[in-house]
């Protein structure tokens, strides 16, 4: 590779740093509305998308049109969330969030900088190796959704209401 490993890693360290006491520090301490426990794991499923994209396809002009769209996506979905963020969560956590706002697009321009290198073992496993904590991710995600979903007082019906 022509840019140092080690550099490439960067990005993907602080993203996971900073999600990390984002998910287990704010989110842990606040709790999470119905609306943030299915709109996070769609976030991490987008970037999925874009790492899978680089995963499966081969670096092209075509194949490289249809990243930088999967990355446009990724990058507007994950901020979706800011008009709940804005009333739910204190200013060191919306800092967090820019932190990760601009964290996001510099980990996909890596993982594009690392695609277009030619075929090899490195390259394949540097992918990997951000694919794999993201995809264990986006399962806690989901798992950690649906138990919480579970104790959240769904509002009675008026059957239920005329019931009792």
């Amino acid at each position: 590779m022509t840019i140092s490993p080690a550099i490439l890693i960067l990005p993907f360290l602080l993203q996971a740093g900073a999600i990390s006491v984002d998910e287990f520090y704010f989110h842990r301490r606040r709790g999470l509305g119905l609306w943030e426990l299915i709109s996070h794991p769609v976030d991490t499923l987008c970037l999925l998308a874009c790492l899978a994209f680089a995963l499966t396809q081969t670096y092209n002009a075509t194949n490289l049109k249809v990243y930088i769209a999967l990355c446009l996506l990724s990058c507007l979905l994950i901020t979706k969330d800011e008009a709940v963020h804005r009333q739910e969560c204190t200013a060191a956590e919306c800092w967090l969030h820019s932190v990760l706002f601009i964290v996001h697009p510099v980990v996909l321009i890596t993982i594009a900088l690392i695609w277009k290198e030619p075929v090899t073992a490195e390259k394949f496993g540097m992918l990997w190796f951000f694919a794999a904590p993201a995809l264990l991710f986006l399962i806690y995600q989901i798992v950690y959704a649906l138990i919480k979903t579970q104790r959240i007082p769904r509002e009675s019906t008026a059957s239920e209401s005329s019931a009792q």
